[in-house]
Order: C-alpha cells, then structure tokens, then sequence
C-alpha cells in the first residue's frame, strides 16, 4: 500500500489501516523501516493525545485497573487506545499477549483499541516502537493512550521518557516484593494508585496509601509538579471506586504543565531522548552486517589470543565503523 494512502487512512480512524501502521512501524526489517519512516512523516502533526504509562508489579491488577479505567474514559465520550507490552520469553522470544482477552469489556467497545505487543529483548519493559505506535494512535484521533508495561523491574523507567503522566500502580501491603521496583519508579510517578481498595483489603489499601504518601513527601519536589504533587491514591478497579478522582487529578496536573510550559518542554526532550536512542539501535544494528562480523570476529579472536588489548581492538572497531 501506498504510505500516503496509509497515513491518511490511519489520520480518518480505520482501524484496521491502524493495525497494519502499527505492525508495519514494529517490523525491523529495512524495506519496513524505510516505509515506517515515510508513514510517520506524512501523519498530521497537530493531534496530541494524553500519553499516559502505567506501570506495576505482576499480579498489581492493571489489566483490570486499564479496563475500569477505558470503560469510564469511554462513558465520557473520549477514544481510548491502549498499548499493553507483554514481556518476551529469554529461550523462546515469544509472547502470550494476552491483555486483549482480559480486557474483553474494552475490547468490543468502538471507541477503544487495543493493541498488545511483545517487549522483545528491549528493556524498560516498552517495545521498541511503542513511541511510533502512539504517535499513530494519536494521528488516529484517539484521546488519551495508556501505554501499559510489563513490570519488571528498575528499567520500568523507559516508560515515563515516552508519557505525559506516570501511574504507578501498587497492591495493598506490597511490602518486600516492591523493593526491587520502588526506588527507581517511585521517584519518576506521578500518581501513585494503590489497587484493590475493596473487601478485606480495603483498610489496608488504605494504610498502605498513606504509608507511600508519606514517603512521597521525603522526595525532593520536582519543577513539573505544583503542590501536592506526586500524589497517593486508592482505588478498586473491581467496584469502579476511586477512578473519577484519579481521573480528576490527572487532568489537573496536566492542565497545570500546559499552563506553565512543562507540557511542551517534556515532549521536546523526550523526543531528544528517542532520537538518541535510534541512533544507539540504528549502530547496534550494523554489527549485524556479514563484514561487519566478520571485522568483529578477527578482533575478537586477536583479543583473546592477546595480540591485541580489548580497549585497542574496540577502538579499531568503532574506526572501522
């Protein structure tokens, strides 16, 4: 298909012409590349959606969190995309994708697309592309995008280089099994949402939320946010409690960053931030170049043998590149 006709296609909202844009921007093939970077220049360029990254512990409830979350954005007459990146296995580099069933209510409802996508070997628990697939999402004319992580871990970050807002979303009592995660998130979250705020954990859920919201008052206050920012909430995706009020805070510390500058600053920067990024995968990738290989090959047999030091051998490589 011609890109042209693919951009304009995707700029009315088909979304089939979505899907395909999508898995066309996720190919690494070059000829694909190439087409992805014709598709993306032709898109409009004045539609901007609320980018919005959810990340959390396994087990957190943010399928169901997303879903309650879509089902409420979609009652308010808004479009919903939602990006879900499922972790890849190491031994098989498969992916169950899984997220579209879970979600079956937002599934079926017109005004939401869902779209999982598997994390690949890139860290930070987001594909690769997931930056192109919302700029598609956004040129579609959808109104807010939730870009949902995996959770794994302190790479969870990458998600925030690519979102507007960050929700962190936690489960009552979290205790050790956060610690491998919290240090690294805590800090970059905007909203922190404590899940399953209902029936026996509902006390607590709240205990819990004041626990964070005290640690959230120790964190050196950062310039995009205005008083009482980050902030600590509960809720239950389950009973739908709690989620206007999120909503509510969300659009006030996004109205906040447009009035004071932040909202433009922050894409701009995250858009350096990206760049850079394909120029480090744009180098990765030419080692993969037969040459290329066979150049790192000899290197690496002169390393080993100690003809060659290794920073000596790296620096030929990189003059050679």
């Amino acid at each position: 298909m011609d890109m042209d006709e693919l951009a304009q296609r995707v700029a009315a909202g088909e979304r089939r012409a979505l899907a395909r844009a999508i898995t066309l921007v996720e190919s690494g093939r070059a000829d694909h590349r190439a087409q992805a970077a014709q598709l993306l220049g032709a898109l409009p360029t004045d539609r901007q959606a609320l980018r919005v990254g959810l990340s959390g512990t396994p087990g957190v409830g943010k399928s169901t969190f997303i879903e309650s979350f879509g089902m409420m954005l979609i009652a308010q007459d808004k479009r919903v995309a939602v990006l879900a990146v499922d972790p890849s296995s190491a031994r098989s580099g498969g992916s169950i994708l899984g997220d579209k069933t879970r979600m079956d209510r937002l599934s079926r409802e017109a005004g939401a697309f869902i779209r999982p996508s598997p994390s690949q070997t890139h860290l930070g628990g987001v594909a690769r592309r997931t930056r192109e697939a919302v700029r598609l999402c956004e040129a579609a004319g959808f109104d807010v995008v939730l870009i949902e992580t995996v959770g794994v871990g302190q790479s969870e970050t990458a998600v925030a280089e690519m979102s507007d807002l960050f929700l962190l979303l936690l489960a009552p009592a979290g205790g050790d099994e956060l610690q491998g995660v919290k240090r690294g998130i805590m800090e970059m979250a905007d909203i922190i949402v404590v899940n399953k705020a209902d029936g026996d954990l509902k006390a607590t859920a709240t205990r819990t939320c004041a626990d964070y919201a005290g640690a959230l008052r120790l964190l050196r206050k950062r310039p995009q946010d205005p008083d009482g920012f980050p902030k600590a909430m509960t809720v239950s995706a389950l009973e739908d409690t709690g989620l206007a009020q999120v909503w509510s805070e969300m659009e006030t510390l996004s109205a906040w960053r447009r009035d004071a500058g932040f909202w433009e600053q922050t894409r701009a920067d995250q858009a350096r931030y990206w760049f850079l990024e394909d120029v480090k995968q744009r180098l990765l990738a030419r080692l993969g170049d037969p040459d290329t290989k066979a150049a790192l090959s000899a290197l690496s047999d002169d390393v080993a043998s100690g003809a060659v030091d290794p920073a000596e051998a790296a620096q030929r490589f990189i003059d050679r590149l």
